[in-house]
């Protein structure tokens, strides 16, 4: 194991308020829970200016926010209500507050629910990074409540390894603490650990973020694969230059380059017959005899119907485990980057 910046880690380590009278949720079916409109808006259609004061007074308090984030997903007040357990009175009413507080509408009526303005699209953002931080600091906190490491865990990782490596990982230390919950969040797309939208991420890419912990725990070489139906239909490939003839399985918009810069010439995605940006899909199409692609090579040795073609193609893929470092004391999210360094370290079974 070796271990890099940033920080290593030890190894021990509608429904908008109605005017006036009564307005039903239009986005709830038969939806009725009516709400009071802001005075500034109910009176003129228009927002009030904001009064000149403390401009701390202007900061929304997270309940409003929260109402804000939760309509903006939902379409609707009925669906936010369902999804905070609240009321639509309520959400409306913070709602209200906050337009009243900043002087702009930010949602207007439509057939089909609740239209987000422009100002309301703007601040989507910043409330749905508040919204992980909160989740973020819940779980944290059920970690230190408990000292027998009864607490939820959000992990990350890409779908290949979700799929294929972690579950027997996950199962194990399921057994040896029952009380840990994990979240598998799988998605190629790096999520963020600094902003706490998860809270450990595998990786196969060294981490540069100085607040991180970081252990880089294995390497994964990569080459290409077939099933052996589809080298019978179509021939074993020899060379690279014979790859020209073969039906290649890569990503379409997303990821990086499977293959290494001196192979870069035959792996291009102009020349992929199949494109796909979820790697197990990728890999499913490999094992279905759809053509050749990339895959772990420890995942291939599990299936004899798959057959490696040129060996010399090989990229080896670092697998780094990353957690902020304000996780390192709580006592659950240790027990989870422990027990998945010492996972992903172990050799594959032969």
């Amino acid at each position: 194991m070796s271990s890099t910046s940033p920080r290593a880690a030890s190894t021990d380590a509608t429904g908008l308020p109605a005017s006036a009278g009564a307005a039903t949720d239009p986005g709830a079916p038969g939806g009725s829970g009516s709400v009071a409109l802001s005075p500034a808006l109910a009176a003129s259609g228009t927002p009030a200016q904001p009064a000149q004061a403390d401009r701390n007074a202007d900061a929304p308090g997270w309940d409003e926010l929260r109402a804000v984030q939760a309509v903006l997903a939902h379409g609707s007040l009925s669906g936010a209500a369902r999804a905070l357990a609240s009321s639509q009175p309520t959400l409306g009413r913070h709602i209200a507050a906050l337009e009243q507080r900043w002087g702009v509408a930010l949602f207007s009526r439509s057939k089909t629910g609740l239209k987000p303005t422009e100002a309301a699209l703007a601040l989507a953002p910043l409330a749905d990074a508040m919204a992980a931080q909160a989740l973020a600091m819940g779980r944290v906190a059920e970690g230190w409540r408990s000292p027998q490491l009864h607490a939820t865990v959000r992990l990350t990782a890409s779908d290949v390894m979700g799929h294929a490596v972690l579950p027997p990982l996950l199962a194990r230390l399921q057994g040896e603490h029952p009380g840990i919950r994990i979240e598998l969040s799988l998605s190629n797309r790096v999520q963020d650990l600094i902003g706490r939208e998860v809270d450990v991420a595998v990786r196969m890419h060294q981490p540069h973020q100085p607040a991180l912990l970081a252990q880089r725990v294995a390497d994964r070489p990569v080459g290409l694969f077939a099933h052996r139906r589809y080298l019978v239909a179509h021939g074993v490939p020899h060379t690279e230059a014979d790859l020209l003839e073969h039906r290649l399985i890569g990503h379409d918009r997303e990821g990086p380059p499977a293959l290494t810069p001196e192979h870069a010439a035959i792996w291009q995605h102009a020349r992929f017959a199949l494109r796909c940006d979820d790697e197990a899909a990728q890999w499913a199409l490999v094992r279905a005899g759809a053509g050749i692609g990339a895959g772990h090579v420890a995942l291939a040795a599990e299936l004899p119907d798959l057959q490696r073609v040129l060996p010399q193609v090989e990229l080896s893929l670092p697998v780094w485990l990353c957690m902020h470092e304000d996780l390192r004391h709580s006592a659950a999210h240790l027990a989870v980057f422990r027990a998945l360094a010492e996972g992903l370290r172990a050799p594959p079974p032969a």
